[in-house]
């Protein structure tokens, strides 16, 4: 899998070496041309596409699982209790990946969520529609607010982070390599926030069902519960068991304070 590193080596090579050639060959100018094109595009993937690693190793499944996890994101909100109440009638896991005004906003969900045996991570503190464009201060300033909130509404310095909309790019590596964060990515990406059927996004799920995935799911809406009140039984059916990340792959969720 080509990084943002790798790329760039590929791009400046093919480049001295067009310009080397030109010495001694009519060479065609379309070649770098095509050769940027191409560099441009695996940057716009590679930045856009968290599993790609191409900026920076997020975690994505753990294939010597024969667990899974459900993941939800942008919360707490009010429809996080009812994802709460499911999760626990079919005695299953998860780990939120909370924003930081929303905590703000509902600090007792928060800790409900840790009471009911679940993980949080962070997920910046304002899930800004800026993301990709920020700098690395500003990136570094929106994790930190959100791991000072989470540590002094649940009581948790937590180590697991997850970048809004799964954009990375060099500030936003430069900002987790400062926080020291586990980047945490995912497998199955539900898009129950972009389908407006169920039934879709149900299908979408399950028929990518496999032993150490993890499924992005959000606790923001109700079609996303009543994605989850039709996912639940069909976890149970199959034989599915979730839990939190920190199960999943071994590690350790939150710093000794």
């Amino acid at each position: 899998m080509l990084t943002h590193r790798s790329n760039i080596v590929l791009l400046v090579s093919g480049v001295l070496l067009w310009s080397g050639l030109r010495l001694f060959y009519p060479v065609s100018v379309i070649f770098p041309i095509v050769l940027g094109i191409g560099a441009l595009a695996v940057a716009v993937v590679g930045s856009f596409r968290i599993r790609c690693n191409y900026h920076l190793d997020a975690l994505h499944e753990n294939r010597s699982s024969e667990e899974i996890a459900l993941t939800f994101d942008d919360g707490p909100t009010e429809y996080t209790e009812e994802v709460l109440m499911l999760l626990s009638q079919y005695g299953q896991k998860a780990t939120f990946f909370l924003i930081g005004r929303q905590v703000e906003k509902y600090p007792a969900l928060a800790r409900r969520i840790l009471e009911e045996g679940h993980t949080i991570g962070n997920h910046t503190y304002s899930h800004s529609p800026r993301t990709g464009f920020l700098g690395t201060g500003e990136m570094a300033r929106e994790i930190r607010e959100a791991d000072r909130i989470l540590r002094e509404v649940t009581g948790r310095k937590v180590k697991f982070y997850r970048p809004p909309y799964g954009v990375t790019n060099p500030s936003v590596k430069k900002a987790v390599q400062g926080t020291g964060h586990t980047v945490m990515g995912w497998s199955i990406r539900s898009l129950d926030t972009v389908i407006g059927q169920e039934k879709r996004i149900l299908n979408r799920v399950v028929r990518r069902l496999r032993a150490g995935r993890v499924i992005l799911l959000h606790d923001t809406s109700s079609r996303s519960v009543q994605v989850l009140r039709l996912l639940l039984p069909e976890l149970e059916r199959k034989g599915f068991r979730s839990v939190p990340l920190d199960r999943l792959f071994n590690l350790e969720a939150y710093e000794k304070v």
